[in-house]
């Protein structure tokens, strides 16, 4: 079986804490329901093991753009 989250090519996936989604929303004045989604069948979510209402950070590197973050809501189909 192989480990998506270690691979090159799947970026950064992390589950934000209660403050830091507090903190994330604060700052871009929107709320939960406001974010983009991503399924909680995506293999990178369940690899991580994220409930339904979690916010997830992705983190992706590129030599043209730099480092740039995503949120997205888990939520099922």
């Amino acid at each position: 079986m192989v480990d998506v989250l270690v691979h090159e090519m799947v970026p950064t996936h992390e589950i934000l804490g209660e403050k830091e989604v507090e903190e994330l929303l604060d700052r871009f004045n929107v709320t939960t329901v406001q974010l983009p989604i991503i399924l909680d069948t995506d293999p990178a979510i369940k690899g991580l093991e994220a409930r339904i209402g979690d916010v997830v950070k992705i983190t992706r590197s590129s030599p043209d753009v730099g480092t740039s973050f995503a949120f997205r809501v888990v939520t099922e189909l």
